[in-house]
């Protein structure tokens, strides 16, 4: 008995100084910034409100055009990128394919570039008189130059191209793991058996990596819910809010208008909110009876 209750002792003695910590560090913020957004005023001098900044949002026309960009951003980029990573991923696994160390280091290096950095870049590349327009003039498959900058349309389009050239690879790494995993003789008995390429992707590779799937989409969900970089370098939540996303809206609401600590703190909860939602919904749409 001695020598269990030792041992216990023991082994919560390794883990508690890191429970300690995530209380602190992760726990503790989040509960305060739960009773922070009951809470509204001008910087520090917060009053509370109860339900007020809540009803606040349905009427806040910034707000409605924040959470509508980044589901835009959402529904389009997402679904897109899962796609092209899976596509790249079954194309470098390919075991006669030459160079493919290259390949997947060119594709993976864009994860590692600084994220202001990158984005400067592609600010200058789409600029009006960028890279991006004078090659397409050249080429005569546009009369004119591109406003991707200064268009609501074309800006949005300009972010998506970012998020999805930045975090392709990164997905495609997990793919590429799960298929380097898989037994090549199912793949060979398959081709046995007459099934074409498609039918191998469809049939078998889809099925087995469903798990990578879900993780893929659920982190890449909650990465464009948080978009912050890309918008605040690229555009600046411009042409007026077209491309304002919620994680802009709130470091505006904290730092660039006047300060209401309250009212971001309650725009921020949206995001943990809708983090929660859009989890449980691909956890059912993938069939995981355990949510």
């Amino acid at each position: 008995m001695n020598y269990r209750l030792k041992s216990n002792t023991i082994g919560w003695s390794f883990i508690i100084i890191s429970v300690i910590f995530i209380c602190w560090f992760y726990f503790y913020p989040m509960i305060q910034a739960l009773i922070l957004s009951f809470k509204s005023g001008v910087g520090v001098n917060l009053q509370f409100v109860g339900l007020n900044n809540y009803v606040r949002l349905f009427s806040d026309p910034t707000f409605i055009a924040a959470i509508t960009n980044t589901f835009i951003y959402l529904i389009v980029q997402v679904p897109i990128m899962i796609i092209l990573a899976l596509f790249i991923s079954v194309l470098l696994n390919d075991r006669t394919l030459k160079f493919k160390g290259f390949f997947r280091t060119a594709i993976f290096l864009p994860c590692v570039t600084s994220l202001v950095a990158y984005s400067v870049i592609f600010k200058y590349l789409f600029a009006t008189n960028g890279l991006v327009n004078k090659l397409l003039l050249s080429l005569s498959l546009i009369p004119d130059p591109i406003q991707w900058l200064t268009n609501p349309f074309w800006a949005k389009i300009t972010i998506i191209i970012a998020i999805t050239w930045r975090w392709t690879g990164y997905n495609m790494i997990f793919y590429l793991s799960a298929l380097q995993n898989v037994d090549p003789s199912i793949y060979e008995a398959a081709k046995i058996d007459g099934a074409s390429g498609v039918h191998q992707f469809f049939k078998i590779t889809i099925p087995l990596l469903k798990p990578i799937i879900l993780f893929t989409s659920i982190t890449s969900t909650i990465g464009t819910l948080q978009i912050f970089d890309e918008i605040m370098n690229i555009t600046k939540g411009g042409p007026g809010n077209t491309t304002t996303s919620i994680s802009q809206y709130i470091y505006n609401l904290s730092f660039k208008y006047t300060p209401d600590f309250g009212y971001a703190a309650t725009v921020s909860y949206v995001i943990v909110i809708l983090i929660v939602l859009f989890s449980i919904l691909q956890f059912k749409v993938a069939g995981d009876r355990d949510v």
